[in-house]
């Protein structure tokens, strides 16, 4: 899953505030805002999730979770696809 962190990180690389993510993801402002509020792993209803989920992966994010090595580093984090920049 995703962290609020890197949903924060996410938004940043993206360059959006939340009121934007809430539009790509066809969520309410509230509901970003509560998803970035968390402590830690992001808490929520599966299909809220899976819209977050989806809309960041439609603009070129990368979640990366805990296990995933990727570039010799591994640990949680986001990074934007070759082709969103």
């Amino acid at each position: 899953m995703i962290s609020a962190g890197q949903l924060k990180a996410a938004r940043a690389l993206l360059g959006i505030d939340q009121k934007e993510l809430a539009e790509l993801a066809g969520l309410s402002l509230p509901t970003i805002q509560r998803m970035e509020g968390s402590d830690g792993v992001i808490r929520g209803n599966v299909d809220s999730l899976m819209k977050l989920l989806d809309a960041l992966d439609r603009a070129g994010v990368i979640v990366i979770r805990p296990g995933d090595a990727l570039d010799g580093a591994a640990g949680r984090g986001v990074r934007l696809r070759s082709d969103a920049l």
